[in-house]
């Protein structure tokens, strides 16, 4: 995995979980999903890469 992809995809799990965060707090249902839907997205993209770099080594 690249430097650049791992830093896009921390970037993307704390934006998510800011989403999150602020939809708690604002009571807005949306964008708390929308929230844990970037973390999601970001966890199964470190797992995508860490599969290539298996089949790379």
């Amino acid at each position: 995995m690249g430097l650049d992809d791992k830093i896009a995809n921390a970037a993307e799990k704390v934006s998510g979980k800011a989403k999150e965060g602020a939809g708690r707090a604002s009571d807005d249902e949306q964008l708390e999903a929308e929230g844990r839907t970037d973390q999601s997205k970001a966890d199964l993209k470190d797992a995508g890469e860490k599969v290539k770099d298996a089949f790379k080594h």
